[in-house]
């Protein structure tokens, strides 16, 4: 039973970094594509970024591009969200999610599942 554990969220003002974590168990994570999701409340669930296999390529959505960066540790099962120059529309509770197949990097949410239970990452002005 693949689980995945998120941490790092909290309150920061604008302009501040966070650093998320999720730790996953139950999968061969270094055959897996991660991705970052978020919701903010009232709106959908949108792709942040992923990260393939080996951590080499990462795809981001553009209002992310340049602030946040996605890395990952296969030794310790753990993938980061390094997020900087936050502002408010970053507001959310932040999941990470497995590729549904080996190997392959996608840009979809629906091209993930076993997501986490979510941290919540609030940016105040």
């Amino acid at each position: 039973q693949v689980q995945l554990v998120e941490s790092g969220g909290g309150s920061v003002q604008a302009g501040g970094s966070l650093r998320l974590s999720c730790s996953v168990s139950g999968r061969t994570f270094s055959r897996y594509t991660m991705a970052w999701s978020r919701q903010a409340p009232g709106k959908e669930r949108e792709f942040v970024g992923s990260i393939n296999w080996s951590g080499g390529l990462t795809y981001y959505r553009d209002s992310v591009k340049g602030r946040f960066t996605i890395s990952r540790d296969n030794a310790k099962n753990t993938v980061y969200l390094q997020m900087n120059r936050l502002n408010t529309d970053d507001t959310a509770v932040y999941y990470c999610g497995v590729g549904k197949s080996e190997y392959s990097i996608s840009v979809y949410v629906g091209d993930y599942d076993n997501w986490g239970q979510g941290t919540q990452v609030t940016v105040s002005s």
